[in-house]
C-alpha cells in the first residue's frame, strides 16, 4: 500500500492525488496538552472516522494524546483534508510531521513502534438473525447473500474465494453511490458498513474490527461482532493475514523517536486499553 495499511495485508491502493493542504495546529478541546516542552507532531486526517477527526475526538487522536502525554510532549495534529492513506507520503516523508498512527508492525515503509493494540477482520450481524461462525468459511452459508465490505481489503478477496462476489458487485458500488473508482482514492464509509446489517440491507459486513467496533456500539440496532479466525489462504495456498497489530510509525532515521514513543506506549498502556474498551473496538492478545 502507499499510505496506512490497517489491516490491509498490503492491498494495492493507487495514491494518484497531489498533495494536500496541511495544517499544523495544537490539539484544543478533549485532549490532554503537557506543559512546556516540545511538542508532538502528529500526522492527522479530518476525514478518518472513528480513527482521527477534525475535532480530534477520533479515537487515534486521544491515544496520540494519551501517549504525549506519557512522554511529557505538548500533541500537536498536523491536519490534512484527505483519508489517511496518503500520510506516509505526503506528510511523514516530506517532514511535514513526525508520527503516523494505525500502520501494521512491520510496515517497510517506517520504522515502527511497538504496537498499541492488535485487532482483526471481523464479521458484523445482526443478534436476531442467523448466527455466523468464526471462520471465513461461515460467511458462505446459504443465510448470507449479501456483505458490505470495503474495496481492496481481504474482505473481497473472501467473497472471490466463497464465490460470492460477482453477485455482490452492484450492491457494493451502490454504497458509494457508483462513485468511479478509477485513478482516486474510493472507500466505503465505515459507519455505512454497520448501519446496512442495522437496516437488513446487508446480511453481513466483513471489516477490520477497528473501524466498526465504535458504530457497533453506537448502534440502534443490536449486532454482533465475530472475531474472524486467522485463516484465511489464497486457492494457491498464498495465507491472507486477517489479524494485525497496530503500530506508530516514524520516519526511518528517527530512531530515538521510536524509543521514546516505545516507551511512552507502554507507559499509557492501561489508559489505551481503557479507552479501546470504552469504544467498543474488539482486541485481541496482548490487549485480551
Amino acid at each position: 500500500m502507499t499510505a496506512l495499511n490497517r489491516g490491509m495485508a498490503g492491498a494495492a491502493i493507487l495514491a494518484s492525488l497531489g498533495m494536500s493542504s496541511w495544517t499544523a495546529c495544537a490539539a484544543e478541546s478533549g485532549v490532554a496538552k503537557a506543559a512546556g516542552g516540545a511538542s508532538l507532531r502528529v500526522c492527522a486526517s479530518t476525514v478518518e472516522a472513528p480513527y482521527s477527526m477534525a475535532d480530534s475526538k477520533g479515537f487515534e487522536n486521544r491515544i496520540a494524546a494519551l501517549v504525549a502525554e506519557a512522554m511529557g510532549r505538548k500533541i500537536e495534529f498536523v491536519w490534512s483534508k484527505q483519508p489517511a492513506i496518503y500520510q506516509v507520503r505526503d506528510g511523514l516523508d516530506k517532514n511535514l510531521c513526525d508520527v503516523v498512527l494505525g500502520v501494521d508492525e512491520g510496515d517497510e515503509r517506517v520504522l515502527s513502534t511497538k504496537p498499541y493494540f492488535r485487532t482483526g477482520y471481523v464479521f458484523v450481524t445482526r443478534t436476531d438473525e442467523a448466527d455466523i461462525g468464526p471462520s471465513w468459511k461461515d460467511a458462505g452459508k446459504s443465510d448470507f447473500n449479501r456483505f458490505a465490505v470495503r474495496f481492496q481489503t481481504p474482505a473481497e478477496l473472501m467473497l472471490k474465494r466463497l464465490g460470492k462476489y460477482e453477485e455482490n458487485v452492484s450492491y457494493g458500488l451502490s454504497l458509494v453511490n457508483f462513485e468511479d473508482k478509477r485513478n482516486k482514492y474510493t472507500q466505503v464509509a465505515a459507519d455505512k458498513l454497520v448501519s446496512e446489517v442495522a437496516s437488513g440491507n446487508a446480511d453481513v459486513a466483513i471489516a477490520f474490527g477497528s473501524d466498526v467496533g465504535p458504530y457497533v456500539r453506537t448502534s440502534s440496532k443490536p449486532l454482533k461482532v465475530t472475531m474472524i479466525e486467522d485463516d484465511f489462504s489464497l486457492e494457491d495456498g498464498t495465507k491472507v493475514p486477517l489479524h494485525f497489530n497496530q503500530a506508530m510509525g516514524v520516519r526511518k532515521d528517527d530512531e530515538d523517536l521510536a524509543k521514546a514513543l516505545d516507551a511512552a506506549i507502554e507507559k499509557a498502556r492501561p489508559q489505551i486499553d481503557e479507552l479501546l474498551k470504552a469504544e467498543g473496538i474488539p482486541v485481541l492478545a496482548p490487549n485480551t
